[in-house]
């Protein structure tokens, strides 16, 4: 890259956003390059060698909300993406000895819940099926625009009659999907609305199985099975076909980089420019019009387009100059909230965790899927009032995979890696305790935890990295450390992110837009927001 290059469009990070982005574009014939500050493309959906032999997912490590359109598009199989499907994909042990395993297969569900409510087991059948019946009506309005449904002032934002007409449109087509809803209705209503302890407890009578089911909910944020909201995580996590049937998640061939790298390999054929290590200093500003970008070592980049996959707080407080901005934008934008209690501990094996309810077994399906170290909505709501107080949980919900059950080519042979993801670490801590302090002595409180369930666990541990909420924040650029760029909560989804009357990309700027989490449909690893944006770029192309 010289001094001074121009472009069509730059894109600024290169998460899987990011290069949905760029792929986009330039298939539409445009020269676009992306700038990646870290040395590792991918954002959350990265790989990285932290120990000889062993590719880490650092941060992300499933996926199933993937557009299946996407895939088809950027024909990603052709280019390595390849998605292990995992089966059983749940894995909840108790102490007592029992455990719940759930899967694919609804007969060998119905026997395990039986354990523990011969109801619930009757039960779970009808309550899967609904929430596919809702997810096949919901998906399809997340992966398109979402239209701003307000009568806003002009001041806060211009908008043509045709524009309005659309958001009509798109309107009455939400109003008839809804429609075909049905009976199912109020319900959906309660899924999207409402608060996920009432909608487990109405259901089921197992604590075990209201447990393993809910802790979907809470993944990622920072809220409470209670709240109002967190039932949508519920219906987000039966989203998605990309593992072969909706909500089947499985694991990336090669570590969730390969995604990123499959998308990158897409970008190149294309003729993108893929710089990494190349920090964006400033976007640059004439007249209202976005005109490039300098960087850190004061090169500069010319292009009438920036899409940003960084979230909003960076974008519009970091990366462009307030003076830019109109001053009630702004303000919204600061608004936002980043509230997060999210950690990742990372671990490297010497041999598979051994269940004290599995004994004997040694490796087996057990191993493949999540593991639930949740065994009640009370330890979960125990957790999370823990956070509140400002304090890392006394006994927190730990998500635990372990990729190498089923992909032994991102590990030496006969070692494993085990990633586990921590609820409830709040970002902000209290009595002035700071994260790089206690990370390490919380990170041994979850260690020991999952002990008490696989004993052979602390013995077997040969490397070991710790991620707090502020080392989420420092090596991703994720405000508070939130994994979604932003609360996936009601006042923050659909027309109102990332900020209400600008969820369709664009921003106060002319070229400047959103293509990452911060905006709809929000956080996951599903592609929308980038292939969404390149959309809105070309159109107005």
């Amino acid at each position: 890259m010289s001094g001074f290059d121009r472009y069509d469009a730059i894109v600024i990070g290169g998460g899987h956003n990011g290069l949905v982005t760029a792929a986009y574009l330039a298939r539409a014939g445009k020269k676009v390059c992306v700038l990646e500050r870290r040395h590792v493309l991918g954002g959350c959906a990265n790989s990285e060698e932290l120990w000889p032999g062993y590719k880490v997912s650092t941060a992300a490590y499933v996926v199933s909300l993937l557009e299946t359109q996407i895939l088809e598009d950027l024909r990603l199989a052709e280019n390595g993406f390849k998605i292990l499907r995992r089966s059983p994909s749940s894995f909840t042990p108790l102490l007592d000895g029992r455990s719940l395993t759930l899967g694919p297969d609804m007969a060998a569900n119905q026997q395990q819940i039986a354990q523990f409510s011969k109801a619930d087991a009757e039960q779970y059948p009808r309550y899967c099926e609904q929430l596919e019946r809702i997810a096949q009506v919901v998906e399809p309005l997340m992966q398109q625009p979402a239209p701003n449904l307000l009568p806003l002032p002009g001041s806060w934002r211009s908008r043509s009659l045709t524009s309005k007409v659309k958001d009509s449109a798109r309107l009455f087509s939400l109003y008839q999907a809804l429609g075909e809803l049905g009976e199912d209705l109020p319900d959906a209503m309660d899924l999207l609305m409402g608060a996920a302890r009432p909608i487990l407890e109405n259901r089921f009578e197992s604590e075990v199985l209201r447990a393993t089911l809910g802790t979907d909910a809470i993944i990622g944020s920072f809220q409470s099975l209670s709240a109002p909201g967190s039932a949508y995580v519920l219906l987000h996590h039966v989203m998605g076909k990309a593992g072969g049937q909706r909500g089947v998640w499985g694991y990336v061939q090669g570590g969730m980089g390969s995604l990123s790298e499959a998308i990158a390999s897409v970008c190149k054929s294309l003729s993108v420019d893929i710089y990494r290590e190349s920090e964006v200093r400033r976007i640059l500003v004439e007249d209202g019009k976005v005109v490039g970008v300098t960087l850190e070592d004061g090169r500069l980049l010319e292009a009438p387009v920036v899409a940003s996959s960084v979230d909003a707080n960076l974008t519009f407080n970091r990366l462009v100059k307030a003076e830019h901005l109109p001053e009630r934008f702004l303000h919204a934008v600061n608004r936002i909230d980043y509230s997060s209690a999210s950690m990742k501990i990372n671990l490297a094996l010497n041999e598979l965790p051994q269940f004290n309810c599995k004994k004997g077994e040694g490796a087996g399906p057990h191993h493949h899927g999540t593991i639930h170290i949740s065994p009640t909505m009370g330890y979960i709501e125990r957790a999370y009032a823990d956070a509140v107080a400002g304090w890392p949980s006394t006994e927190p919900v730990l998500e635990i995979t372990i990729p190498t059950s089923l992909d032994p080519t991102i590990a030496p042979e006969g070692k494993h890696l085990m990633n586990i993801f921590v609820q409830f670490a709040p970002y902000a801590l209290a009595e002035g305790k700071h994260w790089d302090e206690i990370k390490e002595d919380f990170a041994d409180r979850c260690i020991q935890l999952l002990a008490r369930y696989a004993p052979n666990v602390p013995e077997a541990i040969e490397h070991r990295q710790v991620l707090s909420p502020l080392d989420l924040e420092r090596e991703f650029g994720l405000t508070g450390g939130n994994i979604m760029q932003g609360a996936m909560s009601p006042n923050q989804l659909f027309f109102n992110r990332p900020v209400t009357g600008w969820a369709d990309h664009r921003t106060p700027l002319h070229g400047l837009y959103l293509c990452g989490a911060a905006s709809h449909p929000g956080g996951g690893v599903m592609g929308t927001c980038g292939r969404n944006a390149a959309a809105a770029i070309l159109k107005d192309s």
